[in-house]
């Protein structure tokens, strides 16, 4: 456990950065809605396994039952259901990628008022470093990209305000809920939701080829539940801006990956971002003092 603090937010953002090109093959042969519909029901039959196995508690009450559920559709079906709609009306995953990558600055801005954590000067600094290697990352990356549709521009924006939003109210309300149980429930609550959504879309398919199922098994063990239960365990153990700090080194990381699977290259410009996003992640994520990094803060 000694090697926690240094392990699980790398993890974390490795296990983070294959979701949009997950997404994206699942996306290319599925609606989005009836795949998140299937991921869901899976992903939650997978934690409650979890619970009933491992005799963890469930939520207790009205209150717990209503944050879990709350923080569920934010993270989950707000979320991913943005993310996943975005990339299915042919927004690059990089460009995804990018937009959702603002969410430090957002969180880093309003975690003062909502969480009364205090952002300094040096972790805003760390934060712009990293917003502007973000971009060039990016820019480098798929230089020349044409126009974006409205919906898809839109449904990243969603993203953006989701995963920030379920980010802050999981930290300020959620840390008394227990995790794999409440984790149940953010699921099923959010499966209810997809479900009705493709019902109302209309249209749903899915394509079960090798590439589909690929996609779908990883993104249903190594993100919803694997790098899932790490975040919300990054949330209750650390300030939320140096969470939202992390996903910095997203996008960086996807390019990578493309790289490996598809032959993408990074330009200059692209390399130049790259360390641009790792300095400014090590910049936002040096907060003294050092024994407070991993404590729950207490009231008042």
């Amino acid at each position: 456990m000694r090697l926690f603090p240094a392990v699980a937010p790398l993890l974390f953002v490795l296990l983070w950065s294959t979701g949009f090109i997950g997404t994206k093959g699942a996306a290319l042969n599925a609606d989005p809605f009836a795949f998140l519909s299937v991921r869901f029901v899976l992903a939650a039959a997978l934690m409650a396994a979890l619970t009933l196995a491992l005799r963890a508690p469930w939520p207790r009450g009205r209150a717990q039952w209503t944050q879990a559920v709350f923080s569920g559709l934010l993270i989950h079906a707000g979320y991913l259901g943005a993310v996943t709609y975005g990339i299915s009306q042919q927004l690059p995953a990089g460009v995804m990628a990018v937009i959702v990558g603002l969410q430090p600055l957002l969180t880093g801005l309003l975690s003062g008022p909502l969480l009364n954590e205090t952002v300094d000067r040096r972790q805003w600094a760390g934060l712009g470093l990293g917003f502007v290697g973000v971009v060039l990352v990016v820019v480098g990356r798929t230089p020349g990209a044409g126009v974006y549709t409205v919906p898809a521009l839109l449904a990243a924006l969603l993203a953006l305000l989701c995963t920030t939003l379920g980010t802050l109210y999981q930290r300020r309300a959620g840390a008394d809920v227990p995790l794999l149980g409440g984790t149940t429930g953010q699921y099923a609550a959010s499966a209810v939701v997809m479900l009705l959504l493709t019902a109302w879309h209309g249209g749903a398919y899915i394509h079960w080829n090798a590439e589909f199922i690929v996609s779908l098994a990883w993104l249903t063990l190594a993100l919803s539940v694997g790098a899932v239960l790490l975040l919300l365990t990054l949330i209750r153990r650390m300030p939320a801006a140096r969470v939202g700090s992390l996903f910095y080194l997203v996008p960086p990381l996807t390019v990578l990956e493309a790289y490996v699977l598809y032959g993408e290259r990074l330009s200059s410009v692209g390399l130049l971002g790259l360390v641009g996003c790792v300095g400014g992640v090590l910049l936002a994520s040096n907060l003294p003092p050092v024994r407070g990094a991993f404590t729950r803060r207490r009231p008042g």
